[in-house]
């Protein structure tokens, strides 16, 4: 198992996705017209007044949350001190990098899932990659392969990283055994997971602006403490990025390293290119009435995760003084141990709580794509939904006390198969994607509210549902 994991990473990490996700979010970033550089307001102006649901969708305010909480993970905490540790402070650069020019490929996607959404059994609109796979390339094949791959990576093992982050910071802080965290976690999701849908967006809706409130102001409090230094970090930061600064930590200081860990746990993080947000942005009714309005939305829960959330992570570990040239400190007690330096002991409370916050909203919303996916392969019976739920949860146990190398290099596989598919899907629809851009652009320009007008798409007329856009 461990020979075929590295194999694949080899594969996918060293010669597919390292560039491919800079290339695809670089070539989206140009023919969007820098989108989401020029029209950030838009951004805003499309999530102000967005809480308004109907009987087939959730709010598109929801939909963000339930992104979010799914983005706003360990990849945040543990996984920006994993990328510090490895490729040094450069890392995060390129963090940045892979979250600028991510953002197009956020809106890009989430764009497309709402365009080619349909509704279910039961009325509720059902999207994302292998609904456009499907119907947009006419590919059900590969539909059918990202679906299993979402199964795998987001209903199985990206839970067990959450989990492990979870199980590994609470004994950490307060000494519980790493099987009984993971066992009272299962139970806790179980709660809402059981719920359905519409009980898992409720939750992320009032939890995750909660959560990740708190955890900004409290390092936005930690920087105007230090603020004489902060500058000399970020000057850091992109001086590493380049191999002009020493290696700090365990770090090697190369440019590869740095480049290599940064987009890893950028993509990790973020999920832009990934093909996961996508499956809630489908769920939702969007306001205005058009596509591209989703699409917006998705885009700035990638500024929010990488920009502004890891940012602060990585930050507050560099102006804590903790990683040495000795240090072999990494992950979630990299990250306790930077908090700790800076407001003593209770630091590491706080940081086990965030995680427990941030991984735990993690594995509610990650189940909520798996689930999309086994609807898709026509599994949304009782039975199928029953034992995805069972699964997923038997999984937040097992990442309980599952070495972390092990639980990342998997997550890492299952998370390149997948991107892999949906970067090659969404390049292939890019045409879909900049029409509905100027499109919706147009309508803005000229004073009207954006509206989709099936009528105006007659190459989609087979391939949509032209009574939800009606």
């Amino acid at each position: 198992m461990t020979a075929i994991v590295d194999f694949l990473n080899n594969i996918l990490w060293g010669y597919v996705l390292v560039y491919g996700l800079l290339a695809v979010g670089v070539f989206y970033t140009i023919r969007l017209g820098f989108l989401q550089f020029i029209n950030f307001n838009e951004m805003i102006r499309a999530i102000r007044g967005s809480r308004e649901s109907d009987v087939h969708g959730i709010s598109p305010f929801q939909a963000l949350c339930t992104s979010l909480a799914s983005r706003v993970g360990t990849g945040n905490l543990a996984g920006v001190a994993v990328a510090l540790y490895l490729g040094g402070a450069g890392a995060i650069f390129w963090m940045w990098m892979v979250a600028l020019v991510g953002m197009a490929t956020g809106y890009a996607e989430s764009t497309l899932a709402q365009l080619y959404k349909v509704r279910d059994g039961k009325g509720q609109y059902r999207g994302g990659p292998s609904v456009y796979i499907s119907k947009g390339l006419n590919a059900p094949w590969a539909a059918v392969i990202f679906a299993i791959c979402l199964i795998l990576s987001f209903g199985l093992v990206f839970n067990a990283v959450q989990a492990n982050s979870i199980a590994d910071a609470m004994q950490g802080a307060f000494g519980i055994p790493k099987l009984w965290m993971g066992i009272a976690v299962a139970i806790f999701a179980g709660i809402v997971i059981f719920g359905g849908l519409r009980s898992i967006v409720r939750f992320a809706e009032f939890v995750v602006p909660f959560m990740a409130g708190a955890y900004v102001l409290v390092a936005l409090g930690i920087m105007a403490w230090n603020i004489t230094e902060v500058p000399g970090v970020l000057v850091a930061i992109v001086k590493s990025a380049f191999g002009l600064e020493e290696a700090v930590g365990g770090a090697t200081g190369s440019i590869t390293a740095a480049m290599l860990n940064g987009i890893k746990r950028g993509l990790f993080s973020n999920e832009a290119g990934m093909g996961s947000a996508p499956n809630i942005a489908a769920t939702a009714t969007p306001a205005p009435h058009h596509p591209s309005s989703q699409g917006l939305v998705q885009a700035f829960g990638v500024f929010i995760d990488t920009i502004v959330i890891c940012t602060a992570t990585a930050v507050m570990i560099l102006l804590s003084g903790v990683m040495g040239p000795d240090s072999e400190l990494t992950g979630t007690r990299l990250t306790q141990a930077a908090m700790e330096a800076h407001i003593g002991e209770a630091g590491g409370y706080f940081i086990a709580i965030a995680i427990l916050f941030f991984a735990f909203t993690s594995i509610v919303a990650n189940y909520t794509y798996a689930e999309n996916a086994v609807v898709y392969l026509g599994g949304g019976n009782n039975l199928g939904i029953g034992l995805l739920r069972i699964a997923a949860l038997a999984m937040v146990v097992w990442g309980g006390y599952e070495a972390v190398v092990t639980v990342f290099n998997t997550a890492d596989a299952s998370m390149g198969l997948m991107a892999a598919i949906n970067l090659v899907a969404i390049v292939l629809l890019s045409g879909t994607v900049v029409k509905l851009t100027k499109d919706y652009l147009a309508q803005r320009k000229a004073g009207e509210v954006p509206h989709f007008k099936s009528r105006d798409y007659p190459e989609l007329h087979e391939k949509i549902d032209s009574n939800i856009w009606h």
